[in-house]
């Protein structure tokens, strides 16, 4: 049967605003633990004693914690509401922001870190759900491009502020500073979020769950411990991403046999969804791994503050913020598959400058083109998920966006990894210096190592010439790592270009409960 659409506003109203602040204030704390944690793994490392093995795991538990609960999202948004949900995994995530402020040891902080990502892999799946019901089909791009904004400052505005709070205050507040806006976020959503609708109970996956959460968290770990073992060979790397992997392809293989998988891969015989899920996948592997190492080029080789670091950085938010709501609103009215082809030409060419960078590039050629990058991140990753998700109905939407969410965080863990691999292994080839040991291996230092140290403070006596070597050494092998960066991003121009073209074909009804349709519906255009 054929539903004629009821007419929905151009424009975002009141109500659907408020339903946006909801889920941006959730996605600004989410996102932004991850990037300002980062800045803090130094002061970690002196506060607990600790060795930085020890510290990454807090970004590491807070990783494999979010993949294991994605998967239950979709599942948990139909049997318990979107609304509850969604207050249950601020709750979770704020209270594990205030246990890891009270941490007294490394072990302490890492298992509060976990309890923090149980809520934090929820709250993105939801809010892209929530948003999408509340938006009605043709105005999910503009919607979009509002979620978009805390998902592209994060990576920027996460070095400032944690830089500029473990200056002024001390390294708890990175944590403390959630509290204040949890509640402000928990209230809000108490009374901007429709009430839950009623929905019949599914049955629970539980053999899906018990392949799929352990083996995305087992591959993540295995993913994430390359950089710091350096080759694939190494059995904590291989084993747990081969058991990972096994884990993860008998759930693909199972998951088509029971009626409600806790993941619903039938969703990928929508054409638009499983082109828009492969473009975004190959996209986020490609910058979101060699973009993490933009920070560390200012830090190791210009010798930069972390605060400075993360200023050099904003031109790129900028121009993402100049261009996301024309995004959105041009993925409301044209085919994506006309504008991300020229959003991505943008970013090649900004990407394509840090492949030649040396010890002295122009910070004036290097901001203008993060600039350049930045607008065109701001044309791309909202319109590639407002493609994905615009064609599903009500009901699936929780199931997809979880799909696009998972898709996501293997992609940036991946492109991490490979990133930091290549890098290392680069660095790890610098000449080692006769007579000069590191104190705490006895191993002799590199040209490398010791460029690194003078650029981050440490005073080594050693000739300057040493020094000077060290760095174009190393910038060497920043811009090495930038080519295979830039190589994937040319790659990305292959599945963008299978993006559709003509007008979508809506599906999701306007429906803010998520109570209506349980099938399939047409919207005549």
């Amino acid at each position: 049967m054929t539903h004629q659409a009821a007419a929905v506003p151009d424009k975002l109203d009141a109500n659907v605003l408020k339903v946006a602040g909801v889920v941006v204030l959730g996605a600004i704390m989410s996102i932004l633990d991850v990037t300002v944690v980062s800045v803090a793994l130094p002061t970690f490392q002196s506060e607990f004693d600790a060795t930085y093995a020890q510290v990454a795991w807090t970004m590491t538990g807070y990783t494999l914690a979010l993949a294991t609960v994605i998967p239950l999202s979709g599942w948990a948004a139909d049997r318990f509401g979107t609304k509850r949900l969604y207050m249950l995994a601020l709750l979770l995530f704020t209270l594990g922001s205030v246990l890891c402020a009270t941490a007294d040891t490394i072990g302490q902080l890492i298992a509060y870190r976990v309890v923090q990502g149980l809520g934090g892999g929820m709250l993105m799946p939801l809010g892209m759900t929530i948003m999408t019901r509340a938006a009605g089909p043709e105005r999910i791009g503009r919607l979009m491009a509002v979620l978009g904004i805390p998902m592209l400052l994060g990576p920027i505005g996460g070095p400032i502020l944690g830089g500029w709070l473990i200056e002024a205050a001390s390294w708890h507040w990175i944590f403390l500073i959630n509290l204040p806006i949890g509640i402000i976020a928990l209230a809000y959503a108490q009374f901007a979020l429709p009430k839950d609708a009623a929905e019949p109970s599914e049955s629970f996956d539980f053999i899906g769950m018990l392949m799929l959460s352990p083996g995305l968290a087992l591959f993540l770990f295995g993913v994430s411990s390359l950089p710091e073992t350096g080759t694939i060979t190494a059995a904590r790397v291989w084993a747990t991403m081969l058991v990972g992997g096994v884990l993860v392809i008998g759930f693909v293989l199972y998951s088509f046999r029971p009626r409600h998988p806790l993941l619903d891969l039938r969703l990928f015989r929508n054409r638009n969804l499983t082109i828009a899920s492969v473009s975004l996948f190959v996209f986020v592997i490609a910058f979101m791994g060699a973009g993490l190492l933009f920070p560390s080029y200012f830090l190791q080789v210009r010798g930069e503050s972390t605060l400075h670091a993360g200023l050099l950085m904003a031109p790129q938010g900028i121009g993402a913020m100049l261009t996301m709501p024309i995004a959105g609103m041009l993925a409301d009215k044209i085919p994506v598959g006309r504008t991300v082809p020229f959003a991505m030409a943008l970013i090649a060419a900004g990407f394509f400058t840090f492949t030649q960078v040396g010890t002295d590039t122009s910070y004036l050629l290097l901001c203008g083109s993060l600039f350049v990058m930045g607008l065109g991140m701001g044309g791309t990753m909202m319109p590639i998920m407002t493609s994905a998700l615009r064609t599903l109905t009500a009901h699936d939407t929780a199931r997809g966006s979880t799909l696009v969410n998972i898709l996501q965080q293997i992609g940036s863990s991946v492109g991490a990894a490979v990133m930091s691999v290549i890098l290392t292994s680069r660095l790890n080839g610098s000449a080692p210096i006769p007579g000069v040991d590191d104190p705490r291996t006895g191993e002799p230092l590199t040209e490398a190592g010791v460029a690194i140290a003078h650029q981050q403070g440490a005073q080594i006596p050693v000739d300057p010439s040493i020094i000077q070597r060290g760095l174009a050494f190393v910038a060497d092998s920043f811009a090495t790592t930038f080519w295979v960066g830039f190589a994937l991003v040319l790659l990305t121009f292959i599945p963008i270009a299978l993006l559709p073209r003509k007008r979508e074909v809506s599906r999701l009804l306007e429906d803010p409960t998520g109570d209506l349709p349980k099938r399939p519906a047409t919207i005549i255009h």
